[in-house]
């Protein structure tokens, strides 16, 4: 009895099924990863190869080779435990400290300023790690690091636990009469945008949930968070933790850097 071989090219049943299958997934991978992103309105004026990464829930930039690697930011920063000093004092202590050098830029209470976070209310955790980044110069600033520079451990644990037993402040800005929070930058706060790589603010700044050392954004100055945000996209600034705020903010275009600030902004 005669068997005919069957995985052969000799086969027409073969040729035509691997054929097929072939067909099948060149025309799906078109279809998916570059017909669906080019008419989607959620890519914005991306280029075609973001628009791919993105469909594909990768970041563009990765494969670029343009940014250069840093050490990130530790990746656990607390405040000291040492309870030896009553909290009363530590408080004391900081608030001289703020009076005599902070108050300038960042307000006598931690209000509301333009182009300096308020930092009142603020999670002690957050801007103990944020001096600490200015202090080693994984977060530069000529103005933080001069004023901070010879301080102690203790000083900057005092500074946040000082901040944080400030009341919040109100909100930066105040939403017009009728008019709800901008769509856009509501659906990216809430929920994201998982084809670009982009995870909800929520889940890190504390609406959904809170991680690692991620400040309390509501009430911050749009103008402040939009410079941040920019920061982060462009790399100059580079102190989040596994570059977590890098990897969403290279993905978000201008316009809805604006409306995320914005939204914040209005938010208490």
């Amino acid at each position: 009895m005669n068997e005919e071989r069957l995985f052969t090219r000799r086969n027409p049943w073969f040729v035509w099924s691997v054929g097929s299958t072939l067909a099948v997934a060149i025309v799906a991978i078109l279809i998916g990863f570059v017909w669906l992103p080019s008419a989607s309105s959620a890519f914005g004026d991306l280029s075609l190869w973001a628009r791919i990464c993105g469909a594909a829930g990768v970041p563009s930039s990765w494969y670029s080779g343009n940014e250069t690697s840093h050490v990130p930011s530790d990746v656990v920063v607390l405040p000291p435990s040492d309870t030896s000093h009553a909290m009363a004092d530590a408080i004391g202590r900081g608030a001289t400290i703020a009076t005599q050098h902070c108050s300038m830029c960042h307000g006598v209470l931690g209000t509301v300023q333009v182009t300096a976070p308020a930092l009142a209310g603020q999670y002690a955790d957050v801007t103990y790690k944020e001096l600490r980044d200015f202090q080693s110069g994984q977060r530069q600033s000529a103005v933080m690091q001069a004023i901070i520079a010879g301080r102690s451990d203790q000083d900057l644990h005092d500074l946040a636990v000082y901040y944080a037993s400030l009341p919040l402040p109100a909100a930066a800005e105040k939403t017009r009469a009728g008019e709800g929070p901008d769509a856009t930058a509501t659906r990216l706060v809430m929920q994201g945008d998982p084809q670009r790589n982009i995870a909800q603010c929520a889940a890190c700044h504390g609406q959904l949930d809170r991680k690692g050392a991620a400040p309390w954004l509501g009430g911050q100055s749009a103008a402040y968070l939009a410079a941040q945000l920019q920061a982060f996209a462009s790399g100059a600034r580079r102190n989040d933790i596994n570059e977590q705020m890098r990897n969403v903010a290279r993905q978000m275009t201008p316009e809805e850097i604006d409306a995320v600030a914005r939204y914040y902004a209005a938010m208490q």
